[in-house]
């Protein structure tokens, strides 16, 4: 591992013990203007979260009404009863987002596909770090704020869902991530990254996780414009078990 990596993984949490846990959930709320664009308000304003650790699944309850849930895993999205039964699904679910721009309106499916991978590799990185197939590049230090990040550029392997396969990762003096760039694929070709912005970082469980999260768009020289936030993110009750 390089060094970068070793410094922010250690930073979050011990990545052996991590491997013992399989299941983790945690209490959110949501906002932001995206939601609003893709036709899904109030579907996924306050919930809770369960992921798998070691696949890529994730459910959200309650989803868009009393009673429901999603479940996504890479190639199958759907929206459950909270009893197991399937209200509408979608195979392929990537396929979906063909020919879509950030104003395309969503469906249901859509937003569990979209919000599955999301949460699951947000509330799993950067133990994802250490696993196989992972690419890392350490970029020139970035100054924001009064404070000095060292950069670290990541490439994702093709077996993950992921908003895209390169991303930057900002990291600060303790080790912890600041900020992290992305162009979501599903939003379709764009020239600027959204600037993913996280802090109140908390223990639980032995492992630190951010609490609070905002998502901007970027000027021309990647700096932060504050209106509007795309995606707003409180976390609260992480548990793994």
């Amino acid at each position: 591992m390089t060094e970068l990596q070793n410094i922010v993984i250690a930073a979050h949490g011990d990545v052996e013990r991590w491997r013992s846990f399989t299941t983790l959930t945690a209490h959110v709320l949501n906002g932001g203007a995206l939601w609003n664009i893709k036709g899904q308000d109030g579907v996924l304003d306050d919930y809770t979260a369960t992921i798998e650790l070691h696949r890529q699944f994730a459910s959200h309850t309650p989803f868009g009404g009393a009673g429901l849930r999603s479940s996504f895993t890479p190639d199958r999205v759907a929206v459950e009863t909270t009893g197991g039964d399937v209200v509408e699904e979608r195979r392929n679910p990537v396929a979906a987002f063909a020919g879509h721009v950030l104003d395309t309106p969503w469906d249901r499916l859509h937003a569990a596909y979209f919000t599955g991978y999301a949460m699951w590799n947000y509330l799993t990185e950067p133990f994802t770090f250490a696993e196989p197939g992972f690419e890392f590049t350490e970029l020139e230090p970035w100054r924001e704020d009064g404070e000095t990040w060292r950069r670290l550029q990541v490439t994702f392997p093709e077996n993950l869902v992921t908003h895209s396969r390169v991303q930057t990762y900002y990291i600060d003096d303790a080790g912890l991530i600041r900020r992290h760039d992305y162009s979501p694929d599903v939003f379709g070709p764009s020239e600027r990254d959204s600037a993913h912005y996280s802090w109140d970082h908390r223990e639980f469980d032995g492992f630190v996780f951010p609490t609070k999260r905002s998502v901007h768009l970027t000027d021309e020289n990647g700096h932060k414009l504050a209106d509007p936030v795309v995606v707003s993110i409180e976390l609260d009750q992480i548990k793994l078990a």
